[in-house]
């Protein structure tokens, strides 16, 4: 008798009739590599296209928005407001400056609380709210969305006007929806018409659980920021950002720029370096762990088929397949079926990116890298799960399956 040989050519025809005879075992055998491998491109495609709108986002916010706090510098203990009654003007003036607005917290005792009916007359406290002064300016550098009137103005803040801007949440706690009655709020004592409800901020979106009132009119109640030091909101063009932090404090007051702290944005190329490196490496771990779902699938249903041919098994092997025989037909079956898994799920993954992005509206990135390496670890992953399915392929004897 001579020697058994199994070509390559035949090693092919018996792997694809293994895989075509049982289509339907087949195609549940390589979902598991295509979920695997769909999810593989389609986290690491949504995660670079999360993370380009996350930088046009910060370009957006973030890369216009400067902020100045006001120190006082060494004469803060006798400086209390070092921003003019003009500051938002001064800085208008800037090139690049879109809008600016000086605001503080409001100190108030325990006798004043945020209520929306008067002293005395029961309900309506809202004992979380914080009362903000804040000059024109701030809300239009927040660029609010009003659900209900508008915000205050110049004649507002000269005159110094008892009127306020609510945000939504505080505007549901104290029980308001609507400005058309002319509701008031009460702190304390004092009676402020409302005149608008902000639904929305872009930035600075504490301001939705707090009471705005006009600059002036918080410091003619109240005097000047006591627990807290002012500070200046400016929202600048794209780009303008770090010329304007570097202009603000001299446009403020001159002879004293060091009364102020301006806090300049960020340098986007970091913070997006950044985000890019934490989502990719939380995501890739995600990817690898539906991959490696996908593996366990393949090795279970492969060593089930083992099982049940093995009446199979034992005949080739009495015809004279040797063991390394088996175990290349069984790792081809499975590589076969990694592989298909893997441009099935390839397509899958890259669809499902372009399709989310259609629907967000998104710009799709997608590496050709890993487009390209995707269908590799289908096969990868398919010969890993059937090494131990095909090793124990190879132990039957033709005895064993005799006795089954």
């Amino acid at each position: 008798m001579g020697r058994s040989v199994l070509s390559p050519r035949d090693l092919v025809a018996e792997a694809t009739a293994g895989v075509v005879q049982r289509p339907a075992r087949s195609a549940l055998t390589a979902l598991g590599t295509v979920l695997g491998v769909g999810a593989f491109i389609a986290v690491l495609g949504l995660t670079g296209t999360a993370a380009a709108q996350i930088g046009a986002r910060f370009d957006r916010l973030k890369a216009t928005e400067v902020t100045v706090e006001d120190t006082g510098g060494q004469d803060a203990a006798d400086v209390a407001l070092s921003f003019t009654s003009d500051a938002d003007a001064r800085v208008d003036r800037l090139n690049g400056v879109r809008a600016a607005g000086v605001f503080w917290r409001v100190r108030l005792g325990a006798d004043q609380p945020v209520r929306s009916v008067p002293l005395g007359a029961g309900g309506g406290t809202d004992a979380q709210t914080q009362v903000i002064a804040a000059s024109p300016g701030l809300l239009a550098a927040a660029e609010p969305r009003f659900s209900q009137g508008r915000a205050y103005d110049a004649f507002h803040e000269r005159y110094r006007q008892q009127v306020a801007v609510l945000g939504r949440t505080t505007a549901e706690r104290l029980g308001i929806t609507t400005v058309r009655t002319h509701p008031a709020v009460f702190v304390g004592s004092l009676p402020f018409t409302v005149i608008g409800i902000v639904d929305d901020v872009v930035r600075k979106p504490e301001l939705l659980m707090s009471v705005l009132v006009p600059r002036a009119t918080a410091e003619h109640l109240w005097g000047p920021p006591a627990d807290t030091r002012a500070q200046m909101l400016i929202a600048t063009e794209l780009g303008a950002a770090p010329q304007v932090a570097q202009e603000a404090a001299v446009a403020l007051r001159p002879e004293h720029p060091r009364y102020f702290a301006v806090v300049p944005p960020p340098d986007p190329r970091a913070l997006r370096a950044a985000v890019d490196g934490d989502l990719g490496r939380l995501f890739l771990l995600l990817a690898a762990i539906c991959l490696v779902i996908g593996a366990v699938g393949i090795a279970n249903t492969t060593l089930v088929a083992v099982l049940e041919r093995t009446g199979e098994i034992g005949l080739r092997r009495a015809l004279g397949a040797r063991g390394r025989h088996v175990t290349a037909q069984f790792l081809a079956e499975s590589t076969a079926l990694g592989l298909v898994g893997g441009l099935a799920g390839t397509s899958v993954g890259t669809v499902t990116v372009v399709a989310v992005s259609a629907v967000r509206d998104w710009t799709p990135v997608v590496d050709p890298l890993t487009v390209a390496a995707a269908p590799a670890l289908g096969l990868a992953s398919g010969l890993l799960a059937g090494l131990y399915p095909a090793w124990r392929a190879s132990l039957i004897t033709p005895a064993e399956a005799l006795r089954r």
